[in-house]
């Protein structure tokens, strides 16, 4: 077994350690490998890839457009080699001095707390969760609308009511979290709510008394060993709530609340064994409403902005 094999080996059983739900630990993509020396004389190693985004494309609108990725390999390594790493990494940038739009990224297992420290230390922040709701038992039930609340799946017709809700979460994201507002945002958002709804994904559509007032924006997904979201989650099919919205005079009355029971509902029925999202920590509505509908944070994405303030 090469020395490679082995860290990853350590890492995949520390993983199952710290979170069931995790998939086994994944060989890291392609880019620039380093390694840091550990007080015992153990090693530990990471890729740093480095991407550029261009203007007007769907990433630009939730990360910046140079972005630094660190992808870890610590083998049974906790909060010691993550520091090792990061001081490593931080020499690097010191070299290359990054813009003002960029940003590092570190994705890691939200469960490892022993790592948090060593990130935190280092100017990181917990920007993103991607979170999970298992299913338990069953199909989830939900119970009878309230009164004057229909949700209904959204056609081509809706572009545009579906389109405002997204771009309001996008604005209030970009408040508390990764996302960016950028010019062309409404021009980027345009272009993929037509495509999602072009190819079926279910959009569902809250309306009180006749008025949209919130959307559900979500796909199903397959998701297999050794694909990049097989990465992230185990194997199965899996559905997306990629998109939440509830217009600001429609929040606290239930309405994101009856939008999820049928979403959820209805994703089940069609075949996923759970659902995933990204939420933001710092979002004060977000962090409590996905909680109370039974996800979990399984991955924090960390992120520091500009990728040259890395201590």
């Amino acid at each position: 077994m090469s020395p490679a094999e082995a860290l990853l080996g350590a890492q995949t059983a520390r993983f199952e350690r710290v979170d069931p739900l995790l998939p086994a630990a994944a060989p890291p993509p392609n880019g620039d490998v380093l390694t840091a020396a550990l007080p015992d004389g153990e090693r530990v190693a990471g890729v740093l890839a480095r991407e550029r985004f261009a203007p007007g494309s769907a990433t630009s609108l939730w990360s910046a457009l140079e972005l630094w990725e660190r992808r870890p390999v610590l083998g049974a390594a906790g909060g010691g080699g993550m520091d090792a790493l990061l001081r490593e990494w931080c020499r690097v940038l010191e070299r290359h001095r990054p813009d003002h739009d960029s940003a590092c990224l570190l994705t890691w297992p939200s469960r490892d707390a022993e790592s948090s420290k060593p990130l935190l230390s280092h100017g990181f922040a917990p920007l993103t969760s991607m979170a999970v709701r298992p299913l338990r038992a069953g199909s989830p039930a939900h119970g009878a609308p309230q009164a004057g609340v229909r949700i209904r799946l959204a056609s081509q017709r809706d572009l545009e009511v579906a389109l405002r809700l997204e771009l309001a979460e996008l604005a209030y994201s970009a408040l508390v979290g990764a996302a960016v507002v950028r010019p062309d945002a409404e021009t980027v958002k345009r272009a993929a709510l037509i495509r999602h709804l072009e190819q079926g994904d279910p959009v569902w559509l809250a309306e009180r008394d006749g008025v949209v007032v919130g959307l559900a924006h979500c796909r199903l997904m397959d998701v297999t060993a050794g694909s990049l979201t097989g990465t992230r989650l185990r194997p199965g099919r899996w559905g997306y709530v990629n998109c939440v919205s509830v217009l600001d005079e429609a929040r606290g009355t239930g309405v994101g609340r009856e939008l999820m029971a049928v979403a959820h509902h209805e994703l089940h029925r069609r075949g996923a064994t759970g659902t995933f999202l990204y939420f933001n920590p710092p979002n004060p509505l977000a962090s409590v409403f996905w909680a109370r509908q039974g996800y979990r944070p399984l991955w924090t994405c960390w992120e520091l902005r500009p990728a040259g303030a890395l201590r």
